[in-house]
């Protein structure tokens, strides 16, 4: 099937190392940073997440004292619910940035835990609307023409979040269409918590030894660069385009609404209206001729499609942004988050699902180290034991029939066992495979997410790795090579020219060479002749 290590296609190494994280940036304001975390550490206390009640019983004796001080500033918000709960509430509290650090730490169950990352993915990300009189005023202040010049009809808000908010509309030729606006000012709520996040990130990285492993810093540089581009509606309408083309593809099983481009702008975004009904109405998945199964299979391949074999998918795949009709019909909305593949992550990617899927789990472990996930300094068939350890109480098996708490809390066990270090080029995958597999299992509890992977996976490994691919790309290798050879004759490399230069030796020193000579062989001759002599 071929190996992570060497691309077929041009014989050199798809990986080397793993892949660097992103760099983190400076902390443009240290005081004002300091005081907002200050402030963020006193909403997390009042809410009892810090060192919430239900682990004071197993921390140490020194830290008991800490927890319970923290405790006495918990108000009734830290009183109701479970931990993950109450953090939700308090990064609702917090703004945009901490909520879409909740919503990435909800994709994070290896780390946190089932329950509470579940918890977490309940995170509402709803806020009171602005005026619709602001956001006609925004929208003609980022596309330079009056709303009535736009639509025939522009309506309230029908939804709102932290960064943007959405309105109906109408065009002249009677489509119905959806204005999403950014909120007046996010962007400079969204640059102080981001630089707050960076100075708390630089913190723990310092003083916590134990969580450089899932390196901080460059944790809050993914989620950072993510908001950046959701800040941009011009890059969501690109996006929202791209998606759309690739989605058009035969069986991609899900579609994306086309986009008004005379409505997009830098705060402004003009979508068609998704048909379907979202996935967060109760109704949704009653309606007459769906087929629920049918349905979650095809939000889980329609994500592999994307992922494997365009390397583009959309990254937000939770029923918010689902619209669904029948018999499995699936539309998308919301494109300000993107993931994107390289080939050697898409390699990786099938690799590891087919290793799954045929129970290989030394080809698993070997992908793992050729990608350089898992420091070379350990061993590879241990690895590949602990794979087996965690896959097959899995495969084969319901959903309903996996304890999914007990599966991630040994993935996060292997991770540190083996120095795994957190990949954030990877977070977007992982945090949509989660998304994705959340989604279909509500659907459908005992859904299979493995036997749903399977044709998708199948196809791409006969494609990329099979023998048609070997042959496929033995001859583009072939004609490269008569190409190259081609290149060669026409315009052959110029000779090079070997310069010899003579240095002259001076008289005097090769007098003295002379003498110095004839007085070793005279030397060597009375030394022989007293020999043959005596």
């Amino acid at each position: 099937m071929g190996d992570l290590t060497t691309s077929e296609r041009s014989g050199s190494p798809l990986y080397r190392v793993a892949p660097t994280p992103p760099a983190p940036l400076k902390v443009r304001d240290p005081l004002g940073a300091s005081w907002r975390l200050i402030g963020w550490l006193g909403v997390l206390a009042r809410h009892d997440v810090l060192l919430p009640r239900e682990i004071t019983g197993v921390l140490p004796a020194w830290a008991r004292p800490i927890a319970g001080v923290l405790h006495l500033f918990a108000g009734r918000e830290g009183r109701d619910g479970r931990p993950g709960q109450r953090l939700g509430r308090a990064f609702e509290h917090l703004g945009p940035v901490a909520i879409k650090l909740g919503q990435v730490m909800a994709t994070r169950a290896d780390i946190f835990g089932a329950e509470f990352a579940t918890d977490l993915g309940r995170l509402k990300d709803k806020l009171a609307p602005f005026p619709t009189e602001q956001a006609r005023r925004e929208i003609e202040r980022s596309l330079g023409r009056t709303v009535d010049s736009l639509f025939t009809d522009f309506g309230d808000p029908i939804g709102a979040a932290s960064l943007a908010q959405a309105h109906p509309a109408w065009l002249a030729d009677g489509r119905k269409v959806a204005v999403k606006v950014l909120r007046p000012g996010v962007e400079r709520r969204v640059a102080l918590g981001l630089d707050s996040m960076r100075l708390g990130a630089g913190v723990v990285n310092r003083l916590v030894p134990a969580a450089r492993r899932l390196e901080p810093r460059a944790f809050v540089e993914t989620v950072a660069r993510s908001m950046e581009l959701e800040l941009d509606m011009r890059l969501e309408a690109a996006a929202a385009s791209e998606l759309r083309d690739i989605m058009a593809g035969e069986k991609a099983h899900m579609t994306a609404p086309a986009v008004f481009w005379e409505g997009v702008g830098k705060r402004v975004l003009t979508l068609e209206w998704a048909q379907g009904l979202p996935m967060t109405d109760p109704l949704a998945v009653e309606q007459p001729g769906l087929d629920r199964n049918l349905l979650a299979d095809h939000i889980v391949q329609a994500f592999l499609i994307q992922a494997l074999d365009h390397g583009t998918f959309h990254a937000d795949l939770h029923e918010g942004n689902l619209f669904c009709s029948a018999p499995a019909e699936v539309t998308a909305i919301d494109f300000g988050i993107v993931g994107r593949l390289g080939e050697g992550e898409r390699r990786y990617l099938a690799e590891i699902l087919w290793g799954f899927l045929t129970r290989d789990y030394p080809r698993i472990a070997r992908v793992h180290f050729e990608a350089g996930y898992v420091p070379p300094n350990h061993s590879v068939e241990a690895f590949a034991q602990a794979l087996r350890a965690v896959g097959e109480p899995v495969i084969g098996r319901s959903a309903s029939q996996v304890s999914m708490g007990r599966l991630l809390g040994q993935l996060f066990e292997i991770t540190a066992l083996f120095d795994m270090h957190l990949r954030p080029e990877l977070i977007l995958l992982q945090k949509t495979m989660v998304s994705v597999e959340g989604v279909a299992r509500r659907l459908n509890p005992d859904h299979d997410l493995w036997a749903a992977s399977q044709p998708v996976v199948e196809r791409w490994i006969a494609r990329e790795l099979g023998p048609r691919a070997q042959v496929r790309d033995g001859l583009k290798e072939l004609i490269g090579g008569a190409r190259a050879l081609s290149r060669l004759v026409q315009d052959p490399p110029a000779p090079q020219q070997t310069v010899v230069q003579v240095t002259r030796v001076p008289h005097w020193l090769s007098a003295c060479l002379v003498v110095a000579t004839g007085a070793s062989l005279a030397a060597l001759v009375l030394s022989l002749w007293s020999v043959i002599s005596g």
